[in-house]
């Protein structure tokens, strides 16, 4: 038996984490879009100010995503914004803030309370993610 088998590979293991983590944290983002999407209702009333917003389309609901990012081993979760230029309607939603809204031929600042879904979504499904580390790296 030569002595060099009794020690790890660098590469294989560096592989094998990086493979688990990309698996880990792709699941962990999964759940959140998830718990976020479940938590939008879709109504024609909107929601009040701390609860999550109303999705009078459906819009806002269909177009949150997930996606790893290798470089910084991280996951983005989050919605795109569709209609606006500055890209800031999901912000505005989530954190409260003042928008543009457009009626017509006339744009008007408004004030818009907060009526955050993706922090909640987050704080719910984070106690998970150690568990989903525990036997991962095989």
């Amino acid at each position: 038996m030569k002595l060099k088998y009794l020690f790890f590979n660098d590469k294989a293991v560096i592989k094998s984490v990086d493979k688990t983590t990309r698996r880990v944290l792709s699941r962990f983002g999964a759940y959140v879009r998830r718990s976020a999407r479940s938590s939008i209702r879709k109504r024609k009333k909107s929601a009040p100010p701390g609860k999550p917003p109303s999705s009078h389309s459906g819009l806002l609901k269909r177009f949150i995503f997930f996606g790893y990012e290798p470089k910084n081993r991280s996951v983005v979760i989050g919605p795109v914004d569709l209609q606006s230029k500055q890209g800031e309607t999901p912000s505005v939603l989530e954190y409260g803030g003042r928008t543009t809204v457009k009626n017509k031929d006339k744009k008007k600042q408004i004030e818009v309370k907060a009526r955050p879904f993706m922090g909640p979504a987050y704080e719910k499904e984070q106690p998970k993610l150690p568990g989903m580390w525990q036997d991962a790296i095989k």
